[in-house]
């Protein structure tokens, strides 16, 4: 008998560490029953968010009828892993326990202390990388290096052949259980109801959400992916980071999608493959360097000198900014725990670039309230917005937000939905905002404030700040 610990894989289709469990991969062995396993683990939802804790027990929820419906269960625990897991196997009489592999800092030092705790048991266990098509530190340079330019990890990345979606379970592979194991709720968990409208969660929302997108929106991908009131994206995000649909599987659909198409369907669609590989470039860049979570990848001889404005920083949360695009993601995030992605490259250009704030307060914030956050890719993200990261925007290309909004959202579509105050009010009015008068402001939209800064000497102080910090005197 074999217990497979769940964590960042809440499905049973194209998992290769429960199908490892089960005997299904080519290199491992059958070994009796497996016994499906899920722990609560403290020092991981200590940095969790409303949002996604919610969207984590929908998604058990529904892995957990899945075993129910076969004659077994997902037996539930909370506690710390390194006295859960052995006292699980221990439980089930279980030989080897399996799970997949984490990233981050924080999840390898957990794994490290429970494979101590299973050997001291004498219960053998094993790691399977599920959650990425390619092993982090598999692609690397002609030097031997980890990339930090996605372009050339990108050619590599392409290249190189992909796993199939691993087995599918059946019930002769599962212990038989009564099916009596209950979930905690948010308040168990010590956590509030998000404000904002959680998506459902499951595998077969997620496959649904798959095939929309490549029967349709994935040939459009590359020409409307940036305008956010058209919606030409996947929003399969959120369940990637949970894993309620593997990627061998999307990365499967994907390629059947271009491989029936040319020209430029077919470059739409291999850029939505890149965005992929961009979610893997980032995972590689944080098991390489797992300290980004929290410090600069990228070295200045000085400090960066982050100004400290609460009012300014709150105001960015709350979407009070003055800035229309700007306040429409802030107010989305809020409401759907979700933020288009061109949008969020905007509001963190705007934080860093405009508010000058430490991008380590956007990047917490994000954490709280997406309910797709996810370590690597956010962090990634935030810090290519802020000029500190891997192939990070050159600190003195400062993104306008006026000019962003008129680009991707000309006829003010996405930022009427949002901010409400700005419904009666013309595009070009809206796109102009920054340059009216306080009359023609408080005659169009008397209840949405001004700019909270100028933006045009706000770009100059930002690259003024980078400068000091590279010593550029």
């Amino acid at each position: 008998m074999r217990v497979h610990w769940h964590r960042r894989d809440l499905r049973t289709a194209d998992n290769r560490g429960l199908a490892a469990a089960a005997g299904r991969l080519e290199d491992v062995p059958a070994d009796g029953p497996v016994v499906p396993l899920f722990v609560f683990d403290r020092d991981v939802l200590a940095h969790a968010g409303p949002p996604r804790v919610a969207f984590m027990l929908d998604a058990l929820d529904s892995l957990r009828a899945w075993y129910r419906d076969r004659g077994s269960d997902l037996v539930v625990r909370r506690g710390d892993p390194c006295e859960v897991v052995p006292a699980v196997a221990e439980e089930f009489d279980a030989d080897a326990v399996t799970w997949g592999a984490e990233v981050s800092g924080l999840g390898r030092e957990r794994d490290a202390a429970v494979r101590r705790a299973l050997d001291d048991a004498d219960v053998a266990r094993r790691s399977v990388e599920d959650a990425l098509l390619h092993e982090p530190g598999s692609i690397r340079t002609n030097q031997g290096e980890v990339y930090s330019v996605f372009t050339y990890f990108w050619k590599k990345w392409r290249d190189r052949e992909k796993e199939a979606p691993a087995p599918t379970l059946d019930e002769s592979d599962l212990v038989d259980l009564d099916g009596e194991e209950s979930l905690p709720t948010l308040d168990d968990l010590g956590f509030d109801e998000p404000e904002a409208d959680v998506p459902p969660a499951g595998t077969d929302v997620a496959r649904d959400l798959l095939d929309a997108f490549c029967e349709g929106d994935v040939y459009d991908y590359d020409d409307r992916r940036d305008y956010p009131a058209d919606e030409c994206t996947s929003r399969l995000s959120a369940h990637l980071k949970f894993g309620t649909i593997g990627i061998r599987e999307v990365h499967e659909a994907v390629r059947e999608a271009k491989s029936v198409v040319a020209g430029a369907d077919y470059d739409s669609a291999e850029e939505f493959e890149s965005q992929l590989a961009w979610r893997e470039f980032y995972h590689h860049v944080l098991w390489n360097e797992p300290s980004v979570v929290t410090e600069n990848f990228k070295d200045y001889e000085r400090p960066i000198e982050w100004n400290r404005d609460p009012e300014a920083l709150q105001a960015w949360k709350d979407g009070e900014t003055g800035y229309p695009i700007v306040d429409a993601g802030m107010r989305q995030l809020r409401a759907e725990a979700y933020m288009h992605n061109r949008v969020r490259m905007i509001v963190a250009s705007f934080l860093t670039k405009d508010l000058l704030i430490d991008w380590r307060e956007g990047y917490d914030w994000f954490r709280e309230k997406l309910v797709d956050h996810d370590t690597a890719n956010d962090n990634g993200g935030w810090q290519w917005a802020a000029s500190t990261g891997t192939d990070a925007q050159p600190y003195f290309r400062v993104f306008n937000p006026m000019t962003q909004g008129e680009r991707y959202d000309p006829d003010a579509e996405y930022i009427r939905e949002y901010v409400p105050e700005l419904r009666d009010v013309p595009a070009d009015a809206i796109h102009e905002w920054h340059e009216l008068d306080a009359g023609r402001r408080e005659m169009l939209a008397p209840d949405y404030p001004a700019p909270i800064v100028d933006h045009g000497q706000r770009r100059e102080q930002a690259i003024d700040m980078f400068e000091r910090a590279r010593a550029d005197d």
